[in-house]
């Protein structure tokens, strides 16, 4: 005799599910729940657009359903009247009400994207305190590597791998670029996300009001070690801040020059916390303009020899040799399109006849050669 299934009311199904809920009690809405001021400003404006906008909807949802439930089949006493067409006056509330909450919305939204842009210097601390003149900003330079963050203090001469750490209550400007591929820095509980991108530096301004520790990571798609690409950001009191850079200048943990650089940013994953106790403070500037090879040029010296009318065939062969996209340490070997020496190209003007004015070189063995 087959055995009857015993069925379940849905409702017993809800109730059986109700104990998993609350498992959420201990979940941190950070977004909604931030410790800097730049974040809670951004959660305020989440949270009055949301407002604005259940104006509309909780009312239009309400309506569906009593008109389903008023224009039932079975409902005898609805009135039904096919020759209706137009009313004002719900033509009024339909399109006034959406309008209003729109404009708005709208206001909302453009004066608190322009106050929260993260190139704006900040005015205030929080909202029931103004920077105090005496409040000298911390500067941080960012650097997105493959697959780990390169966080570098040149107030303070030091530089971190996967640990950021900043004094609350004062103001941190940040200076955000990447090694090789775009990728995206965030910290919730600081301020909101901001892109890093190779051979661009973007910007960001925020500040912590509440000591603690909070999660960062990187919050574009860069790869294989991407999930892992996260660090732990300390908000600490200022005198806790100065403990920790005299630690790490004490620490021995040698200086962050160009070589150390070039090491550095090839791809590895999980990287462990390191610290520099020196830095070369010109470190980020090439950074930024992809020459920290010395072999390379940088971008700033390409838009001057542009500015100046290019180089011809010769300069584009000088150009085309450098390498820029990391081949050689990425283990996949050289570009093929670097040749196997560069030139030297003499451009001659009717100023200057004999091309003496304007010569384009480069560092190699055949330097001392010209050709027209």
């Amino acid at each position: 005799m087959p055995r009857k299934t015993r069925r379940h009311h849905p409702l017993t199904r809800l109730l059986a599910l109700a104990p998993l809920a609350l498992l959420l009690g201990g979940c941190n809405l950070v977004i909604m729940n931030p410790a800097g001021d730049v974040a809670a400003q951004q959660r305020d404006l989440i949270v009055y657009s949301t407002l604005l906008m259940l104006i509309i909807i909780i009312p239009v949802i309400l309506l569906t359903l009593l008109f389903a439930w008023r224009y039932r089949a079975s409902n005898k006493a609805a009135k039904y009247d096919p020759e209706w067409h137009h009313s004002t006056q719900l033509e009024v509330i339909i399109w006034a009400a959406p309008l209003v909450i729109i404009v708005a919305l709208g206001a909302l939204t453009w004066v608190g994207t322009h106050l929260l842009d993260p190139y704006r210097p900040l005015q205030r601390l929080d909202a029931e305190r103004l920077i105090p003149e005496e409040v000298r900003p911390l500067e941080v330079e960012v650097v997105a590597l493959d697959w780990k963050w390169l966080f570098i203090y040149p107030q303070q001469g030091i530089a971190t791998v996967n640990e950021l750490r900043a004094p609350v209550d004062v103001p941190i400007n940040f200076r955000i670029t990447a090694s090789s591929v775009m990728n995206a820095l965030s910290i919730p509980s600081l301020a909101g996300m901001i892109y890093a991108m190779p051979g661009m530096e973007t910007k960001l301004h925020a500040v912590m009001n509440q000591e603690g520790v909070y999660d960062g990571m990187s919050a574009n798609y860069s790869g294989a070690g991407f999930s892992d690409m996260r660090f732990k950001f300390h908000g600490m009191s200022q005198q806790g801040f100065d403990a920790w850079v005299a630690e790490a200048k004490a620490g021995g943990g040698g200086t962050l020059g160009r070589a150390e650089y070039l090491e550095l940013e090839r791809p590895s994953v999980r990287d462990a916390v390191k610290r520099f106790s020196a830095i070369d403070p010109a470190l980020f500037k090439a950074v930024v303009e992809r020459c920290v090879d010395p072999a390379k040029m940088c971008m700033s010296d390409m838009m001057a020899i542009d500015a100046r009318g290019g180089m011809g065939a010769a300069g584009t062969v000088n150009v085309a040799s450098l390498d820029y996209d990391k081949t050689a340490r990425r283990g996949s070997g050289p570009s093929p399109a670097a040749p196997a020496r560069r030139f030297v190209l003499a451009l001659c003007t009717p100023a200057d006849p004999l091309g003496t004015g304007l010569v384009a070189s480069a560092a190699t063995p055949d330097a001392g050669k010209a050709t027209n």
